[in-house]
Order: C-alpha cells, then sequence, then structure tokens
C-alpha cells in the first residue's frame, strides 16, 4: 500500500482518538476507514503501533470484556510543541491566509489550531496582534469560496482517502452545460485562489481537472481504483499558466519598460527565462498550456506586452483583443 494512504489512515485514526475520551475498540476505530483495516485487524494495530512510535504514547483497557485504546490522559490536548509569544501571535495574525480554504476539514483544523494559540496569548497579546494587522496586512487577491460546498469537500477527500470511484455531475464552463462523469478522483489541488479535482474521467478516457464549485452533485460508489503507476501529479499541472490545460508550446513576448519594471519580478511560470533588452525592455521564453488562460494573461499587460512568437498566439490575442473593442 502507498505511504500516503497509510499516512491519511493514521491520521484518521489519531484524530478520531483525540475526540474519544473513554477509548475506542478496533472496529471502531476501523469505521470510515478504507477495507483493508476493516478486512485485516494486524493493518489497525499496525497503525496504532506507528502512531505510538511518533511519539502519542497509547494506553488499552478492558471494558465489558472488550479493548479499548486511547490515548494517555494530558496527550489529547497538550501541544508537542512550545511556542514563543512571537510565534504564537504570527500564527494567529496568518488565520486570514487560510479564508479561501474555509469550507474544507483543512479550514476547520487549522482554524481550531489558530484559535488555541489566540487563547495561549495574555491581554496583551492579543491587542499586540491586532496592532500588527494595522502595520502587516494579508491581501489574498481574487480567490473562491467553498463554505456552500462543504458537503462536496467531504465527500470527494473520503473518496480519495478510500480509493473510490465516483459518480458526480459536472456544470462544464467549456460546453455550458450539465454532464455526468464517473471519477476516479487522484487528489485536490488549491492553486491560483480555487480548489480543482484532479482525477480520471472515464467519459473522457484520461486525467481531468474539476473546479471543486461547479461539482453540482456527487455519489460515493464501493468501485475500487488504483492511481497508475506512470501518472505523475506534478508532470500533469507543471504546463499549466495556472490551471488551464493544453498542448504546449513555447512562446517568446516582449515587454516594453514600464511593463518590465514589475512583470520581471514575478515568476508566471517555472519554465520563464528572462533577457534583458536595450532601453529597458524584458525578453520572456517560457512553454507553457495553449489555453485561453495563456490570451488573458496577455491582454492583462494591454499594449506593454508584444507577441512575438508563436504567429498562432499572437493571431489569438488580436482577435480577443478585437472581439473586446467591438463588444464596448
Amino acid at each position: 500500500m502507498p505511504r500516503n494512504d497509510q499516512a491519511v489512515r493514521q491520521l484518521i485514526v489519531l484524530k478520531k482518538l483525540e475526540s474519544s475520551r473513554h477509548g475506542l475498540t478496533l472496529e471502531q476505530l476501523a469505521e470510515g476507514l478504507d477495507s483493508s483495516a476493516t478486512r485485516h485487524p494486524r493493518t489497525l494495530r499496525r497503525d496504532l503501533d506507528a502512531i505510538e512510535s511518533a511519539g502519542y504514547p497509547l494506553l488499552t483497557e478492558r471494558v465489558d470484556g472488550r479493548t479499548r485504546w486511547k490515548l494517555l490522559d494530558g496527550v489529547r490536548n497538550t501541544p508537542t510543541l512550545r511556542l514563543s509569544p512571537t510565534e504564537l501571535m504570527a500564527l494567529a495574525l496568518s488565520r486570514r491566509l487560510i479564508a479561501p480554504l474555509e469550507g474544507t476539514a483543512v479550514h476547520t483544523s487549522l482554524q481550531s489550531a489558530l484559535l488555541k494559540a489566540s487563547v495561549a496569548l495574555p491581554p496583551e497579546g492579543l491587542t499586540l496582534v491586532q496592532q500588527l494587522e494595522d502595520t502587516f496586512s494579508v491581501g489574498l487577491g481574487p480567490h473562491k469560496r467553498y463554505k456552500q460546498h462543504r458537503d462536496i469537500v467531504e465527500r470527494v477527500t473520503h473518496a480519495i482517502t478510500e480509493k473510490k470511484r465516483l459518480q458526480m455531475r459536472y456544470d462544464s464552463a467549456s460546453r455550458g452545460r450539465v454532464t455526468r462523469r464517473e471519477i476516479d478522483p487522484y487528489r485536490l489541488w488549491y492553486a491560483s485562489g480555487g480548489l480543482y479535482l484532479v482525477g480520471y474521467c472515464h467519459l473522457r478516457k484520461e486525467p481531468r481537472m474539476f473546479a471543486v464549485e461547479r461539482i453540482k452533485s456527487v455519489t460515493p460508489t464501493e468501485l475500487p481504483y488504483q492511481i497508475p503507476l506512470h501518472f505523475d501529479f506534478d508532470a500533469f499541472v507543471e504546463d499549466s499558466l495556472t490551471v488551464m490545460r493544453g498542448p504546449c508550446i513555447d512562446v517568446e513576448v516582449e515587454f516594453d519598460r514600464p511593463t518590465a519594471a514589475w512583470a520581471k519580478d514575478r515568476v508566471w511560470h517555472p519554465s520563464q527565462h528572462l533577457k534583458r533588452l536595450p532601453g529597458g525592455k524584458v525578453r520572456m521564453t517560457l512553454t507553457v498550456a495553449d489555453s485561453r488562460e495563456l490570451v488573458g494573461w496577455i491582454l492583462s499587460f494591454g499594449s506593454g506586452v508584444r507577441v512575438l512568437r508563436p504567429e498562432s498566439l499572437r493571431d489569438a490575442v488580436k482577435q480577443e483583443a478585437a472581439n473586446i473593442s467591438s463588444s464596448s
């Protein structure tokens, strides 16, 4: 079994132990876990051994003739790290950074941790945090919200953990209609202010990316799947300028001096290469997916950028600019 599957399962078991004051039986610990833990108690026992080896002391006790496992008293809510006052204030200050993940289990856990960090601060510390917020503010930029998609996110997360196929209704932005899909969910990916499901689409017969907010419904199945050994998630997403995928093309653009002054200071894509030109201009080359996203990115620079190659991209940008002008 892949190590990440074991880690996810052990994290779920530890979370259950944290929430129980009186201990849990193997059967109770196995509820909601993958079938291997249900069929083979030895698997769950190995998970418990791994949790204890990681520094979480466990106790066993017999209750009504059944063995129960529990965390040692005082461990459930005792932090393993001693944080300095400035570290606690930094954690409290960072709570706005996770706002886009509202509606996910990750957000809930992080909020809980940050709340505990705030409670651990004396009143003077909280006052200082408020003063710091007036000095150091965090701008999140454009992002989506997932509070109303909580159930969708939880079902998808569970299916990924269990390695079970999903049936879902998806509102395709490109086709403008809702289609039914069967998906082997590989991973939830947060990028560019949005949450995306990456998985194998049995309708399209290839791995695809789905915007979570466009998933209308999710129905879990009992059909197991395995991620192909040749599937490389990082390679799957690396060609996208942000999230949209398409055939890779070599792009060369040139920024005039005013635009180059700020365009050159950002990493727009890992493949980018910059060359300084006379007069303060900058030439950028990069290899990215050919998509509407790429056209929109170039248009965002207005008249400060010029597409040198490929010609097809230059024509697409000109056509889109003409469409914008005519629609106004």
